[in-house]
């Protein structure tokens, strides 16, 4: 990789409920942290062990980069850091600035 970012997963979401005002008691950071859950890897099912899910995951992601023709190992990705980036929709509704981007 050459330090460069790219888009692996746009296609994931999920829903929430609570209070009236969740968006107002809703942090950037609390998002990040679903949008990470919800992204995988999954828990392991039947016959499968955590690292079973997870060397799938990290397959997963490393076709995605093929598709956009950058070969990366499945191995390495999971040393890489791995950004959350909200839309500028969702940052408006909590009340966040675009570049409140959150970085793991």
């Amino acid at each position: 990789m050459n330090g460069g970012r790219v888009l692996l997963l746009d296609d994931r979401g999920w829903s929430a409920s609570g209070p009236p005002d969740i968006w107002a008691v809703t942090s950037v950071e609390e998002i990040a942290d679903t949008a990470r859950t919800v992204v995988g890897p999954d828990e392991p099912g039947r016959g499968c062990t955590q690292h079973d899910m997870e060397a799938g995951h990290w397959a997963s992601l490393a076709a995605v980069l093929r598709r956009q023709g950058i070969d990366a190992d499945a191995l390495d990705l999971g040393r890489l850091p791995h950004d959350v980036v909200l839309s500028e929709q969702l940052l408006a509704r909590i009340g966040r600035k675009p570049d409140d981007g959150v970085q793991s």
